[in-house]
């Protein structure tokens, strides 16, 4: 294998890491919301975290769906639908279209290649190569993930539990992590 492909095939591998664990964060937080609380908005111009996932799976499933030869704003996706959760949704139904988007970007990462990486896809028109795209999209997702913690961490409060180190136990965790030989 050539340092170039060795190169790409890392970056595949590290983005895709980088999304499965920005995937685990936000399902580590969205396990402590309840569901009213899931469906719950802060104020009238707010997005609940139904929202919020129902948007990151269809966008998803967009994006990743015959990335390399469609552009990434399908023209069967209802965007804007995203962003209506009726009054008789269910949560297992909006993760439903969360598990699918992200079953599209595994499928999609599954067959991608090194020489992929700078290739030229589109979204929504605009040419870019495929590693901008995926920058793109992982920078879309890791400001939605936030938004979901935000939103389970202030709904659960004193109940939250962390997702990292605890406020306080920095110390704590530096000593240990360098009691623990690498």
């Amino acid at each position: 294998m050539s340092t170039t492909d060795a190169l790409g095939a890392a970056v595949l591998a590290d983005t895709l890491l980088t999304f499965q664990r920005q995937r685990e964060l936000a399902e580590r937080a969205l396990a402590q919301v309840s569901d009213e609380d899931f469906f719950r908005t802060i104020d009238a111009e707010s997005n609940s975290v139904a929202i919020i996932v129902k948007h990151i799976g269809g966008n998803l499933v967009s994006r990743w769906t015959d990335f390399l030869t469609t552009d990434g704003e399908k023209p069967t996706r209802n965007r804007d639908g995203e962003f209506v959760v009726g009054a008789n949704a269910q949560r297992a139904a909006i993760m439903s279209v969360w598990n699918d988007g992200w079953l599209a970007l595994g499928d999609t990462f599954g067959q991608l290649r090194p020489d992929d990486l700078t290739a030229t896809v589109s979204i929504r028109g605009e040419a870019m190569t495929a590693l901008a795209a995926m920058h793109r999209a992982l920078a879309h997702i890791a400001q939605h993930v936030g938004q979901i913690v935000l939103l389970a961490k202030h709904y659960r409060s004193a109940d939250w539990k962390t997702l990292s180190i605890p406020r306080g136990q920095s110390g704590n965790w530096q000593a240990g992590a360098s009691a623990t030989p690498r």
